[in-house]
């Protein structure tokens, strides 16, 4: 483990601030602002569609400039968009706070990419831990994010104003992290130099399908519920500190397991830390069906964020077992295009489900997805026993 792991793991937790005070404020942002009570959580689903839109621009971004420079240019565009959502919550522009996540959905592509570069900083043997690592830098953003979002909340008279800006302040910092590591030279490719075998070659792979799946329905899943909690919370009444305090141990949950799903997956191998992320994904939704208080809502979103973490922790390390050097640029760009276009979907049916349906039908819905992510994890297990 190398200073510049640590460094990565600070990128990623100034990188999930980011998130968390989105995912926080701005669905509670949109139902203010939005013309119909179904639309609030657009904002939240444009952040995700400008990742999956960005996947492919971010790609050739980092194959031509490399991990730093590319990395840098996400965080410029945390820097600017943050500061539009300010400007549309003050000019109370719906329609501009929606471009505006749309927009800074290509730092979410950027930031994606920081597990991946993980993987770079560390020698194959410890490939596993240095991912692991860095996502367990993602505690700064369970900390900070909800504190920020409730600290900032009224602090310049119109809600949420301060926590935009703070969230620029954010980028500023995240830029000097980025600079001070040393990432692994990159070769200049050569023209006409091979780009290693088709993409499509690549992704007919058994491990890429359950790595891309795996990641996609997993991260589905998580911010399918996550994304609806503080609409929910609010309906039934309880105060914004209250989702915020639910949204802080959600993401505890998701990236305190970092210190440790390294060496567990290197013990227990990465398909049954996975499958355990799918049984963690169930119990959540079994507590979230027991009722609405708020010790169920912040147990089930806990467990949730466990699962996750097994779950993406898992998925990364299998998806470089699917590609080469040459090819992982691309590779990358695709598991997190499925990432970002799952993420799209369950970003809006969460602020449909949850303000027409209700919290109860949200959850029995997730068990499809859970179902079939455990489904591919038996698929590839029973494929690697017969080969």
């Amino acid at each position: 483990m190398n200073p510049n792991l640590w460094l990565l793991a600070a990128a990623q937790g100034l990188f999930l601030t980011n998130n968390v005070v989105f995912i926080a404020v701005n669905g509670l942002v949109g139902l203010s602002l939005a013309p119909l009570g179904w639309m609030a959580t657009l904002p939240v689903m444009g952040y995700v569609v400008g990742g999956a839109l960005s996947t492919g621009l971010v790609a050739r971004s980092q194959a031509r400039w490399g991990r730093k420079t590319s990395f840098q240019l996400g965080l410029g565009v945390a820097l600017l968009s943050a500061l539009a959502c300010a400007a549309a919550l003050h000019w109370h522009s719906f329609w501009l706070l929606v471009a505006s996540t749309l927009v800074a959905g290509y730092y979410s592509a950027n930031g994606q990419l920081y597990r991946f570069a993980a993987g770079e900083l560390a020698a194959p043997a410890f490939r596993e831990k240095a991912v692991s690592l860095v996502l367990a830098g993602g505690l700064i953003g369970a900390i900070a994010g909800p504190n920020l979002a409730q600290q900032t909340r009224d602090s310049l008279g119109t809600p949420f104003l301060a926590a935009y800006l703070a969230l620029a302040l954010v980028a500023l910092l995240a830029m000097g992290v980025i600079a001070l590591i040393r990432f692994p030279a990159q070769a200049p490719r050569a023209a006409g130099a091979s780009s290693g075998r088709p993409l499509g070659e690549i992704m007919r792979q058994p491990v890429f399908i359950v790595a891309a799946a795996c990641s996609a329905l997993g991260y589905g899943v998580m911010n399918l519920l996550m994304a609806a909690t503080p609409l929910a919370m609010q309906v039934c009444g309880m105060p914004f500190s209250d989702a915020a305090l639910v949204l802080e141990w959600h993401v505890i949950g998701m990236f305190a397991p970092g210190f440790f799903t390294g060496h567990l997956i290197k013990r227990f191998g990465v398909l049954p830390m996975m499958g355990a992320g799918v049984l963690l994904n169930a119990l959540c939704i079994a507590i979230a069906l027991s009722g609405q208080d708020l010790h169920q809502f912040l147990t089930a979103l806990f467990l949730l964020g466990v699962g996750w973490n097994f779950l993406f922790t898992g998925s990364t390390t299998l998806a470089m077992q699917a590609y080469r050097p040459e090819e992982k640029d691309k590779a990358q760009a695709a598991i997190n295009f499925c990432v970002f276009a799952t993420m799209a979907l369950t970003s809006f049916a969460s602020g449909a489900l949850v303000t027409t349906q209700g919290w109860t039908l949200l959850n029995w819905g997730s068990l499809l997805p859970v179902g079939l992510t455990g489904l591919a994890l038996l698929w590839l297990a029973a494929k690697r026993r017969a080969a």
